[in-house]
């Protein structure tokens, strides 16, 4: 199926274009996995496990999601900052 044909599929709305598509093979740029290695005091490893048994999830998944807040909390101010700015 050529692109032109595709874009046609789903422009119209009317078919689903999901049987088409070779899931498979897809990726979502910038979200590949790379392995960072972090050493941590004993007692911040202690607490992150004692965090993470409470709210049910694995070590790494409670950091993940904690710098990933962080970084979205981030991109936010400087985005508010750059506004506050350029008001100026």
């Amino acid at each position: 199926m050529k692109a032109e044909e595709l874009d046609k599929i789903f422009d119209d709305g009317e078919e689903d274009i999901l049987p088409y598509l070779d899931l498979s093979k897809a990726v979502r740029p910038g979200h590949e996995a790379k392995r960072v290695n972090v050493d941590f005091p004993v007692w911040m490893v202690s607490r992150l496990d004692h965090e993470a048994d409470r709210v049910g999830v694995a070590r790494q998944a409670l950091i993940k999601v904690w710098i990933a807040e962080r970084l979205h909390k981030t991109r936010k101010n400087n985005a508010a900052e750059q506004v506050t700015e350029s008001d100026r």
